[in-house]
């Protein structure tokens, strides 16, 4: 048994870096529920803050970190959360409980949804690091092995991607301890060890091993990748698709070819970015800490929103983005209405829904275009 913060401090993932209080001149729990309604976000994305869409009845329906959540073709929001009474809560667009179910998935962290054959099937990333829900207040997390399952809209068990030692590319005892997935058009499944080897690792749609690279050892610093938290598809430029792989430790995304062969880095400085997701012309991204002095501080997130020239158009909760000579300027956390931005998803309004790891137990957030 570990400690989350001993984890995060002593891993190879994030060395060096210190947890502490922000002394950033705000009351970061100040304002959490009276933030309802306030405008956030700069230029052509602002956004009305409505921390009351999501709440539930916690005796009913509980959540503990909200992880990731995505948008159906039917509009409804599906919400992760490592809460073991119910790891998938559906959502209609006004907030609106539609089911909450399966508890599979005790260290649910990274959520996929993708169409295939005209029918939608959910790939869950298990980190293999759950919290003690016996005492929630300690934030204890015991530490098993993670795994990747694809099931059904209803929670039904399609197969899982177990430890990669299984299959040779990991040795035993390697870590394994994955934090995200993405699907290719042809089918082809990536997966993010984040927490553990810091590889991407390539199968094919049934499963089958084609190739792994990065880690956070390798010695090419295209390639080398410090908690990769996150991997997505990038379909904007149909003609030449990609991936987007989230280093957080360095602030950026670092873009990849469907095969591997790295492309180019965008670095957001300050900003410990979580998986991209890509909708419309833009990239969106929660921001689970702002780096202050070269370190990560608690309850600092906030979402940052790009452009298709990787620049930066907005931060809601964040500092208003500054250019100096085509260089993107250091950006903290501004207005602290989020602890930890673990991730977004878009709807076909343009709103953004934000859920969070470490929130005090509270439920998604909408960010209302206006």
């Amino acid at each position: 048994m570990r400690t989350r913060r001993k984890f995060i401090k002593n891993s190879a993932l994030v060395s060096g870096m210190a947890f502490a209080t922000p002394s950033l001149g705000f009351n970061i729990m100040k304002g959490m529920k009276k933030d309802n309604g306030m405008i956030v976000g700069h230029g052509d994305y602002k956004y009305k803050v409505n921390s009351k869409w999501g709440e539930l009845d916690p005796k009913k329906v509980p959540v503990d970190n909200c992880h990731e959540m995505v948008v159906d073709s039917k509009g409804r929001i599906i919400l992760l959360t490592d809460e073991p009474k119910n790891n998938l809560i559906i959502y209609d667009q006004s907030g609106n409980l539609i089911d909450a179910f399966c508890s599979r998935f005790p260290g649910g962290h990274g959520l996929t949804i993708n169409e295939e054959g005209g029918e939608e099937f959910l790939y869950v990333t298990d980190s293999g690091w759950f919290h003690d829900h016996k005492h929630p207040d300690d934030w204890k997390y015991f530490s098993g092995n993670g795994f990747v399952s694809k099931i059904s809209m209803k929670g039904e068990l399609i197969f899982n991607l177990g430890h990669p030692h299984t299959i040779g590319i990991y040795k035993p005892g390697d870590q394994f301890k994955p934090s995200e997935t993405a699907v290719a058009p042809n089918g082809d499944i990536y997966v993010a060890d984040g927490y553990g080897s810091n590889f991407i690792i390539q199968y094919d749609q049934y499963g089958k091993y084609i190739r792994h690279f990065g880690g956070s050892d390798n010695p090419d610093p295209n390639y080398r990748l410090l908690n990769a938290h996150g991997v997505a598809v990038d379909l904007r430029n149909p003609n030449e698709p990609q991936l987007i792989v989230t280093s957080r430790q360095e602030c950026s995304f670092k873009f990849y070819s469907l095969d591997g062969v790295y492309k180019k880095t965008v670095t957001i400085p300050g900003a410990m970015v979580n998986r991209a997701v890509v909708h419309g012309k833009n990239i969106y991204a929660g921001v689970c800490w702002s780096q202050v002095d070269g370190k990560a501080k608690d309850g600092t997130g906030y979402v940052t929103i790009l452009d298709e020239n990787d620049k930066v158009i907005s931060n809601p909760g964040g500092q208003k983005p500054r250019y100096v000579n085509g260089e993107l300027q250091y950006q903290i956390q501004e207005v602290p209405f989020l602890r930890h931005g673990h991730d977004v998803c878009v709807d076909g309004d343009q709103n953004v829904y934000v859920c969070q790891w470490n929130g005090g137990r509270t439920y998604p957030i909408k960010l209302e275009r206006v």
